[in-house]
């Protein structure tokens, strides 16, 4: 059992819905984002999606290509990201952490090392948003084996024909992207969502998570009461690229996680 099964394993026992932050690494600075990372969980935060900058993040939009940019002109890497993984483990052994990013660094480091590096360092799942099912053997796969969940995207644009192939080999959740189009974009609407998850639950037993367009406490209670829980990315990232201290990043964050467990 991964410590994303435990955690939801707990949540369910629990009856609560699952609180996913997401923080790019080294943004704005390394020192700053490790300060963040180590207070998430305080804060409320049950599963923590850290951000591994890249220079073309097709997915995302200006708020997080903008922290991508931060850290990689502060000097952030794959290895230093990994580092600041390892760090966390240090006083915390049970959050769960899903690393984001796309497939290059991974592919430029080699499958096979970057696999023992994370599963050493204590990534627990990978979402590598370019690498779709038919290259599941590429990284999907190894991974699984390495003993590292591989969360796949479900997209309003999912039908039912593709479903299973995208479910195929998904471990830990599924992500279940709100809106069509990149993060930060526009609003989910719970009554676009509430039959998409039903939809894609009745193809899994997986928990389902909802991201893309959640920016409030009240937004994340409804779109969490849909689902397994939700993520929130750019209305977290938008505070640290506006320069707040992490005290007022991680009061947003309590905030947030707050509000999805009041569902």
């Amino acid at each position: 059992m991964t410590r994303i099964d435990a955690k939801f394993a707990a949540l369910k026992a629990e009856g609560k819905k699952a609180f996913v932050a997401y923080i790019m690494a080294g943004d704005p600075d390394l020192a700053t984002s490790a300060e963040i990372l180590k207070g998430l969980p305080a804060a409320g935060v049950d599963i923590i999606e850290l951000g591994l900058p890249f220079t073309d993040p097709m997915a995302d939009g200006p708020t997080i290509q903008l922290a991508g940019q931060r850290a990689l002109e502060g000097g952030q890497t794959l290895q230093k990201t990994l580092d600041m993984v390892a760090e966390f483990r240090k006083t915390d052994d049970t959050t769960p952490i899903v690393m984001m990013g796309y497939y290059n660094p991974i592919y430029n480091r080699g499958v096979p090392k970057f696999l023992a590096d994370a599963k050493a360092a204590g990534i627990d799942g990978l979402i590598v948003v370019d690498l779709p099912p038919e290259e599941d053997a590429e990284l999907c796969i190894p991974a699984k084996a390495a003993g590292i969940n591989f969360i796949r995207l479900a997209t309003p644009t999912t039908d039912d024909k593709r479903l299973p192939k995208v479910l195929q080999n998904t471990s830990g959740f599924v992500y279940y992207v709100s809106v069509t189009g990149i993060t930060g974009s526009q609003a989910a609407q719970v009554a676009d969502v509430a039959p998409e998850v039903a939809r894609i639950k009745a193809a899994t037993d997986l928990p389902l998570i909802v991201g893309f367009g959640i920016s409030t406490p009240e937004a994340a209670r409804t779109i969490a009461a849909v689902a397994d829980g939700c993520v929130v990315g750019s209305a977290i990232v938008k505070e640290i690229g506006a320069g707040k201290s992490p005290a007022e990043v991680l009061a947003t964050v309590a905030a947030l996680a707050a509000g999805a467990h009041s569902a």
